[in-house]
């Protein structure tokens, strides 16, 4: 897919995670046409960008080459990546960090963003069934993979027939009340932690659930955001002007021919 020739945004920072980049499910068209659209000062990749548990040579297509070289043209031309290792991508943690020249290979990151210190992490590591049953955790990716099979063919006749795109994935986790649970555990507990240590904000990635929220107990509140995914819900975090907000990937319209991020407004923290 050819760069389009369009007026780039220029958001101050952007953060995307759990790409899988190597598998089926990988949205690597739609990540490509939103690179190609903004020129961020900071791109942080907040783990699971390159699926090492599941990757597949047969998966990596021209779009997954051409997200790389837009990332190093991003830093060719001044900004700053930082490449956050996930479980999916823990292969990369036995290396020592790596920074080379505005690309940097790191477990964690701690940014100061005007006045506000951003504590940014995968999340794996308060996942139970990460950190006690590895295998239990693979089982259930192929058991993901297998859902994101069935959605490629249901969509393929859905898109032949006319109809909207559906989730199998998303609307099983979204009704299933131990999944529910799961997340919003995940969330409390690390956000309890970032709390603990006087963070006022809280970035994650790892269960696929972009959202922006405060979260709080008796010893004070944090702000807590979850930059999704590019399987399920294509959306990133951006904070741009003292605002987090979250994007949404939108397929083009016959009339627009182009393919945009649109913001969900709903879900967005000043930095006040």
């Amino acid at each position: 897919m050819e760069e389009q020739k369009v007026r780039k945004r220029k958001p101050e920072i952007v953060v995307i995670s759990d790409v899988h980049l190597g598998t089926l499910g990988c949205r690597a068209d739609e990540l490509l046409a939103y690179l190609n659209s903004i020129k961020p000062k900071v791109l942080i990749m907040n783990g699971d960008i390159v699926d090492i548990w599941r990757f597949s040579r047969r998966y990596w297509d021209k779009a997954h080459n051409e997200i790389i070289r837009r990332i190093i043209k991003l830093m060719t031309k001044g900004t700053q990546v930082y490449y956050l290792t996930g479980n999916h991508d823990e292969l990369l943690r036995r290396f020592p960090e790596v920074h080379a020249g505005n690309f940097h290979l790191i477990n964690k990151l701690v940014l100061n963003i005007d006045d506000k210190r951003a504590w940014i992490f995968h999340g794996d590591v308060f996942d139970v069934s990460i950190k006690h049953a590895k295998w239990l955790a693979k089982l259930g990716s192929i058991g993901y993979d297998f859902l994101i099979m069935l959605n490629f063919m249901s969509n393929f006749v859905c898109q032949k027939l006319g109809f909207p795109k559906m989730s199998f994935s998303k609307k099983i986790k979204n009704s299933v009340k131990r999944a529910v649970k799961h997340i919003n555990d995940f969330e409390q507990v690390a956000a309890e932690l970032a709390i603990d240590r006087q963070y006022d904000y809280l970035l994650c990635g790892h269960i696929h659930q972009p959202i922006i929220k405060t979260i709080g107990n008796e010893k004070g509140e944090v702000i807590y955001l979850n930059s999704g995914d590019w399987v399920e819900n294509m959306t990133a975090l951006e904070y741009e002007k003292g605002v987090w907000k979250i994007f949404q990937y939108e397929y083009p319209t016959i009339e627009s021919k182009a393919a945009t991020p649109t913001e969900i407004k709903q879900t967005q923290a000043t930095n006040s």
